[in-house]
């Protein structure tokens, strides 16, 4: 049952070229950091990484894009990344944009095995391009298909060595969900305790969905846009 492991090198070293990770996360907050500077350190490419965001210039997924590590993005907010979108303009990246309510559920059903669900959101717009089309209740709902990955990547604020997790308010939005739909979840978080110490009530996501979980270092916990009255 201990899933520790000593760092995120040891943590992401059986990810290879052209595999699809889900990267846990809200804007800069609760995102794996330790785990993104590891990847940049691999040279893997062909990624296609399912994210609420692609980061800021210079960090989060921002820094696999730096790289062109990133073949496609599927993400729901992309607006802080001038290299995303330059990367975009000039056909180098791949992108499918996605409501943030319909990206969660597409998460969160992944992980609970639904393999589809319909919608209401994105209807007569582009995102509704292509897609099957169902009335209920009166009002046209799209067919949207389940996400799952080959590895979640995911941060909490704490964590035991069984792997149970517990985030931190805005933290745990996407997170969560994200955690159960990778084939192999992997953990960084703030602190590891041993099993057992972790209040049963408080856990979000229990331990039998994350593969490998430690504890990391150094984080800067970037603010995107800092507003001051």
């Amino acid at each position: 049952m201990n899933k520790v492991v000593s760092n995120a090198t040891a943590a992401i070293k059986d990810i290879k070229d052209g595999m699809t990770l889900m990267v846990g996360g809200f804007g800069l907050c609760g995102i794996p950091e330790n785990c993104i500077k590891a990847l940049t350190e691999t040279g893997l490419k062909e990624l296609t990484c399912i994210s609420n965001n692609a980061g800021v210039d210079d960090f989060g997924l921002g820094l696999l894009l730096q790289k062109k590590q990133i073949k496609k993005m599927i993400a729901s907010y992309v607006g802080e990344n001038a290299e995303f979108e330059r990367q975009l303009l000039n056909g180098e990246l791949e992108v499918e944009l996605i409501p943030q309510g319909t990206l969660a559920e597409r998460c969160r059903a992944g992980g609970a095995g639904i393999p589809a669900f319909y919608v209401p959101a994105g209807y007569g717009t582009e995102v509704a391009e292509g897609k099957e089309v169902r009335e209920f209740n009166g009002k046209p709902h799209l067919l949207e298909h389940a996400l799952t990955a080959d590895f979640a990547i995911i941060k909490a604020w704490k964590g035991d060595t069984h792997g149970n997790l517990i985030y931190k308010e805005t933290a745990g939005n996407f997170n969560h969900p994200m955690a159960t739909a990778g084939r192999i979840t992997i953990a960084e978080v703030e602190e590891l305790v041993p099993a057992g110490q972790l209040d049963p009530m408080q856990i979000h996501t229990p331990g039998v969905y994350v593969n490998r979980i430690f504890q990391g270092v150094d984080y800067e916990k970037r603010i995107e846009q800092l507003t001051e009255s």
